[in-house]
């Protein structure tokens, strides 16, 4: 018996700027709102698939949106077939190459591919990807932003109740280390014991700064330390790695599964956390996840906890969810929260659907 996939007949973009709930800040900077890109892609047959995508900065929603709007020329009419549309159109692209905006809308049209594939059989994502849908052990990073270190304890005691969260991360980087070391100390002497607690230094060292405040955070018990350096300095990163006891994370800047094979190859890491809109959607994900499973690595995700479960379920090294709540003003369902997990949807597709009255008032 054979299957004809469904037919795709538009792909369509929509912009919106969105409170956070907890604005971030960083040691790269901080964000009044986020810039969220909503994406909905149709078929023939009525099916739908949805997805979003993080623009970082108000500047690239209008091109975010423009390309998406270029892409659904091009696969109008194509069939519902998520890797053999991602590699068609990776071959069509090659001159113009594949990061950046256009890396992020192949991405979001992956996402959506894959959601209406899973609806058009009437499956959640993670039942078509070989899995099944289950509890994903989370950390809320919804907090614990840089500022005064006197009010994070507070803070971690609130984030871990939310949803009965085992797990929080810190961010770090701020000029003066001494209040680095104050932020981490004054949450580990409130909840750790109890609670894993991970950093985030989001970049902002240079390879010696990243080794000499590392193994002063040698001995905090901290669960990880958190790209200390420029994400794609693999030999940096390696060998700050070396140097430290901690654990090493980076991998949420992984530009598709060739970086991850460089980093990898590299030992640029002790610990990967690919992101979705990143490392070239579900299509690219998952082949992430096979190279991280062929050499014995934890995987954890970045962003996206909606789809992000799905991924983590049908991930054989399977580490963390990172859980942040950024799209749960536009969503219809957010994720459910349940001792310290985010409860995979069982609902076909990813379990995506959209407030409609919340993405026009959030419209820019």
């Amino acid at each position: 018996m054979s299957f004809a996939p469904p037919a795709i007949r538009a792909l369509r973009a929509r912009a919106l700027m969105v409170p956070f709930r907890i604005p971030p800040a960083s040691a790269s900077g901080a964000m009044p709102t986020a810039p969220l890109v909503t994406l909905d892609l149709e078929t023939e047959q009525g099916i739908s698939g949805h997805a979003y995508l993080f623009a970082f900065t108000p500047a690239t929603l209008r091109p975010l949106v423009a390309m998406v709007e270029g892409l659904s020329d091009m696969v109008r009419g194509e069939p519902l077939a998520p890797a053999d549309l991602d590699a068609k159109l990776r071959r069509r692209l090659t001159l113009l190459d594949t990061p950046g905006i256009l890396g992020l809308a192949l991405a979001g049209l992956d996402m959506c591919a894959w959601d209406a594939l899973a609806r058009a059989n009437d499956l959640p994502l993670a039942t078509l990807l070989g899995s099944s849908p289950r509890p994903i052990r989370a950390y809320n990073s919804c907090g614990l932003w840089i500022g005064d270190p006197a009010r994070l304890a507070d803070e971690a005691e609130r984030l871990a109740a939310e949803g009965g969260f085992s797990a929080v991360k810190v961010r770090v980087g701020r000029p003066d280390f001494s209040q680095d070391l104050a932020a981490v100390r004054t949450v580990m002497k409130r909840v750790g014991g109890r609670i894993t607690v991970m950093c985030d230094f989001n970049q902002s060292l240079t390879w010696n700064e990243a080794i000499r405040r590392g193994r002063a955070l040698d001995d905090e018990g901290l669960h990880w330390i958190e790209e200390p350096i420029k994400h794609d300095d693999y030999a940096g990163c390696a060998r700050v790695a070396e140097a430290l006891r901690t654990p090493v994370q980076i991998g949420e800047n992984l530009l598709g599964p060739a970086d991850l094979r460089k980093a990898l190859e590299a030992r640029a890491m002790d610990f990967v956390m690919p992101d979705v809109q990143r490392i070239g959607g579900v299509t690219g994900w998952m082949r992430a996840a096979a190279l991280a499973h062929a050499h014995g690595m934890e995987m954890s995700s970045h962003l996206f906890p909606e789809i992000s479960a799905h991924l983590l379920a049908a991930t054989p090294t399977c580490h963390w969810l990172e859980y942040m709540d950024w799209a749960v003003p536009i969503l219809r369902e957010p994720p459910v929260l349940r001792d310290g997990q985010v409860l995979t949807s069982q609902r076909p597709g990813t379990g995506v659907e959209w407030d409609e009255d919340a993405l026009r008032r959030f419209a820019v």
